[in-house]
């Protein structure tokens, strides 16, 4: 789907922009919800409840905040159900990142997303990432 596909670009480091976060916003519904999923992620990054406080939540680790140097998602093959005006869609997300430490890390993620698609978009209503996989990467600072 495009606009799962532009969420995660808009979060790519360093892709994204400070006048992004307009954009980044308009790929959620009013009343979305975004959460982290098992023992980790839940506990990381807990619920986030409406558009306004996603964008908040996620503009904490785009520019000009310093969280990653750079960082780039893979959405790998996955699967999209559509009933009436929702999809549902479950993807394996790949993610590579360098922090502002230095510090390296491959990481996989399950992302399982609800799509309210109006006329003029798909939007998500809920998004739930939960980490499967990590490890540093290894390689020059």
């Amino acid at each position: 789907m495009d606009t799962i596909t532009r969420y995660l670009a808009l979060c790519d480091v360093p892709a994204s922009a400070e006048g992004e976060l307009g954009e980044l916003g308009e790929l959620f519904t009013e009343d979305a919800v975004w959460e982290g999923g098992g023992s980790e992620y839940a506990e990381r990054f807990g619920r986030t409840e409406g558009r306004e406080a996603i964008v908040a939540m996620l503009s904490a680790y785009l520019p000009p905040n310093p969280h990653f140097r750079t960082n780039v998602h893979l959405l790998l093959p996955g699967t999209v159900d559509t009933k009436s005006r929702i999809a549902q869609g479950s993807w394996p997300m790949q993610q590579f990142s360098r922090y502002e430490s230095g510090d390296t890390e491959v990481m996989v993620a399950r992302l399982d997303v609800t799509f309210r698609l109006d006329p003029d978009r798909a939007r998500i209503s809920a998004f739930r990432t939960e980490r499967l996989f990590s490890a540093p990467l290894m390689g020059e600072r």
